[in-house]
């Protein structure tokens, strides 16, 4: 009888796994925006944080370097803080049945 609910527990592991590299991997493909001055720069990045596309308003190209790549910097932050929102409040809500911890690393 043990031998059954261990081969029923393993089942229900794998499938576990399953379901978790198929959201990895839904979380990898998902795209996300960031911006900075109010719009004037756009990313989007996908869950990976590959940096998909850059939008710069023509307004911009008038302020100094400087400006240009602060303004850069904080659309790139703000992506990649999206992402990583994204990315916990998916697998929180698949693990929410299961009872794992919040923030616990699959060893998978």
């Amino acid at each position: 009888m043990i031998k059954g609910n261990m081969g029923d527990l393993m089942k229900q592991a794998q499938k576990i796994q399953e379901e978790m590299q198929k959201a990895q991997e839904e979380l990898a493909n998902a795209e996300v925006s960031g911006e900075s001055g109010g719009g004037l720069i756009k990313i989007v990045m996908n869950g990976r944080h590959d940096v998909k596309k850059v939008e710069i308003d023509a307004s911009l190209m008038q302020e100094e370097k400087e400006i240009l790549e602060d303004l850069l910097a904080a659309a790139v932050n703000d992506a990649v803080r999206k992402v990583e929102k994204n990315n916990q409040d998916k697998m929180s809500n698949m693990t929410a049945g299961l009872g794992i911890p919040p923030n616990f690393k699959m060893p998978f």
